[in-house]
């Protein structure tokens, strides 16, 4: 990890313990309604990447087998303390989203909500997370994207100007527009909030 990545992974780590207090408005307006779009919609063996705190916890379905990654630390202590106040079983894992720990092929869903915005390299990231796919698998997105609506976008690159130096936090990237050039299938897309908001079901081919 470079000193500019280190940097940002220090900035979460210190806001671990007060995020959910700090984004309760941006979490109530603007991110909560995709996080039962999301999570309901994941089967079997599920890898959540980037679970923050555990807030898409309480969504999933009952019976899941669900691993979750997180490469904060301090993140990873609130989450399993949510995830033991709803009596879930869930593996915690301190890993990247970079070199996802599961083998090829192993997972029969992907889960990422408002991560991408953050991790160094975007490609690198979604390549994982479809390496990890089994044929079938699904990948279940929802992040703060670039706005189909050019008057949003200015703004938006304002806001960049400050957010990606200080945190690594992108507001115009779009995950989705990658996903038919690593091979997978747009089963289901959604644009809310002026655009700023996409939700995004995948599918692995097989």
């Amino acid at each position: 990890m470079d000193a500019r990545h280190a940097r940002h992974a220090r900035h979460w780590d210190r806001l671990a313990d007060r995020y959910d207090e700090v984004s309760a408005g941006v979490e109530r307006r603007l991110l909560a309604a995709s996080r039962p779009w999301v999570a309901g919609r994941a089967h079997g063996r599920v890898l959540e990447v980037g679970v923050g705190t555990g807030a898409n916890l309480p969504f999933y379905p009952p019976g899941v087998e669900l691993v979750c990654l997180e490469r904060s630390a301090p993140m990873l202590v609130q989450a399993r303390r949510r995830a033991a106040a709803l009596g879930l079983p869930v593996t915690f894992v301190l890993g990247d989203a970079g070199a996802l720990p599961a083998g090829t092929g192993s997972m029969d869903t992907v889960v990422s909500t408002f991560t991408l915005c953050c991790v160094p390299d975007l490609g690198v990231a979604l390549a994982e997370m479809v390496r990890v796919l089994r044929p079938g698998g699904s990948l279940l997105l929802a992040d703060h994207v670039a706005s189909d609506r050019w008057w949003v976008r200015a703004p938006q690159a304002l806001v960049d100007a400050v957010t990606v130096p200080l945190a690594g936090e992108h507001l115009g990237r779009r995950p989705a527009a990658r996903l038919a050039a690593l091979g997978l299938e747009v089963v289901e897309a959604r644009r809310t909030m002026l655009g700023v908001i996409e939700r995004v079901h995948a599918r692995q081919p097989g």
